[in-house]
């Protein structure tokens, strides 16, 4: 008998939205496996990963330190600086993560995974996922969350907003949207009612 494959909510939204906090919270509450994309990206550009591989072909050496490895700090300015740059980069890594992200997912199995991709909507991978969750926050809250997380300027965290696509946009499009520009105990609300929604959908399974 073949495996059913498991159902796979995408989970998105902008840098600085919270996603992450949000992921982890939602896949513990649904006792659910958590794929993480962006693990899956930086572990692509390990030296002699094929991420690496791709971006030494491509652009030489220039985002390689003396000891071979990525740069990442530099390759960062980089990709928020410029988006012809940025395009280029992820028309070389995206297919090699969406491959990793998928065949983690296979081996994960069960009912439910979730799977966190920072950049789903650019990338167009709302169509290999079953259901998309965009994690929002006003970008007030975004701004203030990178500048402090990052120590970035106002003018480098607010470049690195509008380096993706508007979160606005992003939450008219999803299945599912959680506000998580307030307090965390609000965001937590919305998060286990979610949860408590997927239990129902998929009546008891995990």
């Amino acid at each position: 008998m073949m495996a059913v494959a498991p159902f796979t909510l995408g989970i998105t939204g902008g840098i600085g939205s919270g996603k992450s906090a949000v992921s982890r919270l939602l896949a513990s509450y649904c006792l659910a496996p958590l794929v993480d994309v962006d693990h899956c990206c930086k572990t692509l550009l390990d030296v002699g990963e094929p991420g690496w591989v791709a971006l030494r072909k491509n652009f030489g050496e220039q985002f390689l330190l003396a000891n071979r490895e990525v740069d990442r700090v530099k390759l960062r300015e980089k990709l928020f600086g410029d988006h012809d740059f940025r395009r280029h980069l992820d028309s070389l890594l995206h297919p090699l993560a969406q491959d990793l992200m998928m065949q983690r997912v296979q081996q994960l199995g069960g009912n439910l995974v979730l799977v966190e991709i920072p950049l789903l909507y650019e990338a167009g991978w709302q169509h290999v996922v079953d259901a998309v969750l965009v994690v929002f926050a006003r970008r007030g809250c975004q701004c203030y969350r990178i500048m402090h997380r990052d120590q970035v300027s106002r003018l480098q965290a607010a470049q690195a907003i509008r380096s993706q696509m508007d979160l606005g946009k992003k939450a008219r499009l999803a299945d599912y949207c959680i506000d998580n520009s307030g307090a965390w105990q609000q965001t937590r609300v919305e998060v286990i009612r979610l949860g408590d929604a997927l239990s129902e959908r998929f009546a008891g399974s995990f």
